[in-house]
Formats: structure tokens, C-alpha cells, sequence
């Protein structure tokens, strides 16, 4: 038998991957919005001081010597100035919430993020916090530079003062906020005489502290991806919404020139490339790579870009507010507003002038007396003369800001009275219980469970009148 000659192949390690570790998250990259002035940016100022002046001003209101705005939980009692609501008033909360929803919808598919650029809590206290940190650490350069400093004595301290200031802010703010579910006053006395209850304390310390972070800290992270709207901002879009626009017709293609320069002669666009619509972005996008998620609708760009054309001696509105279908049809201002009565709008528009009439209708007709009929558990008992008597609770409510005084009356049965007193008093805004006593005949109808209903009514004024329904039990 022949040998084969074995070709011996040598075996070589295998080649080691390289592993590439690779975060799951993205790094956040600082943004430092550079200061801008403009017809917006004093819109915005308005609106923050406006919310501002009603949210820290509205709790110190006083009416009918109580506080005018209270949601006062440990009595489950809410006021609203002359309007007190109780947990049975579900209802117009129920009612709030959708108005606000179909607000939300209208104003959006009109104008786009109106409410996340102008009213937006995150917007207005970043606006308030950034204002703060421009005044300590300067503008966008000098901040620039601050941070890239080693740590210093003069460091520390503008950095310091910075948090100092946005902790005090954010400190008056959770004071405020839980100022609307206790007496403010009381609070303020109990955290003077250093005597504030676990309750309140948790509550301000947290709310203070998600102001501090959200509005000091986090900024665009939380509109990026915290908050919902911006994810499903883009269903309500559609071509005849406005929204910020860079016109790319007109701006493209962008360069740097003079300011003597003939752009047509360069074969240039308007947009002379500065970048000064994205170091204004309070997000830090590029508003001239389209619509973005990130888009806040604060006009920042705007206002900045029409400065840039009046000092190009170019016509404004290179960024500006448009549609997708008036850029695409050239339309004017008038033409885009005519466009604003479309199915859409109307159809929320409708809704929202239904629910807010029928809401109104309701607070004017509501009647201020509440009344639940309880029949007591045990069974019924004959009194004096054969008379078969049942035992009831009412629980009266007066949601009204006076006292009252009412009368009781009972009606569904020959012969049916009150064994009991027909009168009280309930006080301003107080729930009471009033035990009644009703008494009929045996021969006044068939044994087992007889209707019979319960009028309470004011005694000055028939209007203010609750008939509720009862039975009454007969034994064989």
C-alpha cells in the first residue's frame, strides 16, 4: 500500500474583532442661545410676564374673605372667585380637560406649536432661567468662555449667584404651586414660624426642585424627549399650518459676501450662511434643513434672520411664519389667512364652541343645593295610632357662598307627613345631615316598597329647589 505524502497546513489564530462599545443614548451636546430682539421675542416677554403675573399673583387674591383661587383638598371644596365646586362637580373638570384638548388641536392646526413657543411652562421658565444666566455670566461668548475656564474664584462665584438665583426662582415657584391647595397666607405663616407640615414641605421641595432641573438643567432635552406633543405635533400638521419656514427658493444656495455684493452675480441665494438662526435656537437646530421635532415655534430665527436682511438691505421674511401651501403656490398674507377656514378648523372650532356654551349653560342654571336621600337600615316601626314610621337621612349640601335656610317636604302617598322637623339651616358652603322621620297609614298602600320623593327647597326662593326619590317600606 503506497504512503500519501500530507500536506501539513498550518493553523493560524483567527483574527481578533474589534470590539466598538456604542451608547444607547446620545450625548448631550451644550447649546448656548445667543440673546436676540425682535417683534417675537417681545410677544414672548408679554406672555411671560403675563402667565407669570396671573400664576404668582392669582393665590394672594382675596374674595368674600377667602382666597379666591383654592382647591382646597382636605375639604374637597374648590374655588373659583364666586364658584365653589365639589367632588359631585366631576363634571366640569371633565369639561375643562376637553376644551383644553380641542384648544390645543385648533390653535395647532392653525398656527403649528403656538402653545410649546409662547405658554408652554417648559418655555416660559427656561425663558425666565436663561435671562438669569445671560445676566450673571453674560451672553452666548462670554458663557462660552466661562465654561472653559478653569475653576476660579470668580468662576465659583458667577456660578454661584447663577443657581442661587435660579434656586430662589424655583423655590417661590413651588411655594406658589402648592399655595393653590393651602392657604397660601397660613403657608407663608407656617414657614415663617419654621412649622410646615410634611405635606406641604415634600410638595414644594418637589416642585421647586423640577423647576430648578427642567428649566436650569435639562431645557431642550425636555421638549427633545420628555414631551409628547412633540412626537405627535406632526398628525394635526397639515399643508395650511403655519409654521417657521426657511425659504429655500429664495436662500439657496447660501454664501458669504459682501455686503455691497450683487448675490445674483455670485449666483446666491439670500442667506448669506452666518449661522446666527441656529446659535439663537433655544433647541439648536438648523431651521434651514426643514421642519424639525425639535422646533419649538419660539421665532427666535425669525427675528434674528430679518435683522441679518435689513442690514444686507434685503427683503425680510427669508425665515419666517408660512405654509407648505402658500411657499409652494406663492401666496400672499391674505391668501395664506383665507386658507384658515378649512374643514379641520371648523370642525374643532364647532365642537369647541358647543362644549364651552353647554358648559356655561350649565355653571349659569346649576342650582346651589345639593341633596342625597339615605333610608336608615332598620326596619320600619309602628308608632303612636298605628302609624307605620321609616327613619331617612338627607345630606344636604349648600354650595352656595351664603347660608340658607330650607324647608322639607314629602309627597307620593295618601296621608304621608313629616314626623320631624321640616326646617333647618345649613351655613355657607357646608354639607349637613339632617335625620328625618316620615309616617304613614297602613291602609295607605300596599305592603313592600312604596316610591314617595322628597322635595328640600329654600324657603325665600323657589328656585333653589332639589326633589329627590325615596322609598318607603310597608311590612305585610
Amino acid at each position: 500500500m503506497r504512503s500519501q505524502n500530507l500536506k501539513v497546513i498550518p493553523i493560524t489564530p483567527a483574527v481578533e474583532t474589534q470590539q466598538v462599545e456604542q451608547s444607547l443614548y446620545q450625548a448631550r451636546r451644550k447649546i448656548y442661545p445667543r440673546s436676540v430682539k425682535g417683534a417675537f421675542v417681545r410677544w414672548r416677554w408679554i406672555m411671560v410676564w403675563l402667565t407669570q403675573a396671573v400664576f404668582y399673583g392669582l393665590p394672594w387674591l382675596m374674595w368674600n374673605d377667602r382666597q379666591a383661587v383654592l382647591f382646597d383638598l382636605d375639604a374637597r371644596k374648590f374655588h373659583i372667585f364666586g364658584l365653589i365646586f365639589w367632588p359631585q362637580d366631576f363634571i366640569y373638570l371633565s369639561a375643562l380637560l376637553v376644551v383644553s384638548a380641542l384648544s390645543l388641536f385648533l390653535f395647532t392646526a392653525v398656527a403649528g406649536r403656538l402653545f410649546c413657543g409662547y405658554v408652554c411652562p417648559q418655555t416660559v421658565y427656561t425663558e425666565i432661567f436663561m435671562w438669569i444666566e445671560r445676566k450673571i455670566e453674560g451672553d452666548r461668548a462670554a458663557r462660552m468662555r466661562l465654561d472653559r475656564e478653569p475653576l476660579s474664584a470668580r468662576k465659583l462665584g458667577l456660578k454661584a449667584a447663577k443657581h442661587g438665583s435660579w434656586l430662589a426662582v424655583a423655590g417661590w415657584t413651588g411655594f406658589t404651586f402648592v399655595g393653590y391647595f393651602t392657604s397660601i397666607r397660613s403657608l407663608a405663616h407656617q414657614i415663617g414660624a419654621l412649622g410646615l407640615g410634611p405635606w406641604q414641605t415634600f410638595w414644594i421641595c418637589f416642585y421647586s426642585f423640577a423647576t430648578y432641573g427642567q428649566a436650569g438643567w435639562m431645557r431642550e432635552q425636555v421638549c427633545k424627549y420628555m414631551c409628547p406633543y412633540a412626537r405627535f405635533q406632526s398628525s394635526m400638521f397639515d399643508k395650511d399650518t403655519l409654521i417657521i419656514t426657511y425659504d429655500t427658493e429664495r436662500g439657496e444656495p447660501r454664501g458669504a459676501r459682501g455686503k455691497k455684493a450683487d448675490p445674483k452675480a455670485l449666483g446666491l441665494g439670500s442667506c448669506v450662511d452666518c449661522g446666527l438662526c441656529v446659535e439663537v435656537c433655544p433647541t439648536g437646530i438648523d431651521i434651514r434643513n426643514g421642519l424639525q421635532y425639535e422646533c419649538i415655534a419660539c421665532a427666535a430665527c425669525v427675528d434674528t434672520c430679518n435683522q441679518v436682511m435689513d442690514k444686507m438691505g434685503y427683503e425680510k421674511g427669508l425665515v419666517r411664519y408660512t405654509t407648505q401651501y402658500a411657499i409652494n403656490n406663492k401666496l400672499d398674507r391674505q391668501g395664506i389667512w383665507r386658507r384658515v377656514l378649512r374643514v379641520r378648523t371648523l370642525i374643532y372650532f364647532t365642537i369647541l364652541l358647543t362644549i364651552i356654551f353647554a358648559a356655561g349653560l350649565s355653571l349659569a342654571l346649576r342650582t346651589p343645593l345639593k341633596v342625597d336621600v339615605i333610608r336608615d337600615r332598620g326596619l320600619p316601626r309602628l308608632v303612636e295610632e298605628g302609624a307605620i314610621e321609616n327613619v331617612y337621612r338627607l345630606q344636604v349640601m349648600n354650595t352656595d357662598e351664603r347660608p340658607h335656610h330650607y324647608i322639607i317636604e314629602v309627597s307620593g302617598l295618601p296621608g304621608i307627613k313629616l314626623s320631624s322637623d321640616d326646617d333647618f339651616d345649613v351655613p355657607a358652603a357646608t354639607t349637613k345631615a339632617v335625620p328625618v322621620r316620615v309616617q304613614v297609614m297602613p291602609q295607605s298602600g300596599q305592603s313592600g316598597s312604596m316610591p314617595i320623593r322628597f322635595v328640600v327647597r329654600e324657603e325665600r326662593n323657589a328656585a333653589i329647589s332639589v326633589t329627590e326619590k325615596a322609598v318607603f317600606l310597608i311590612p305585610k
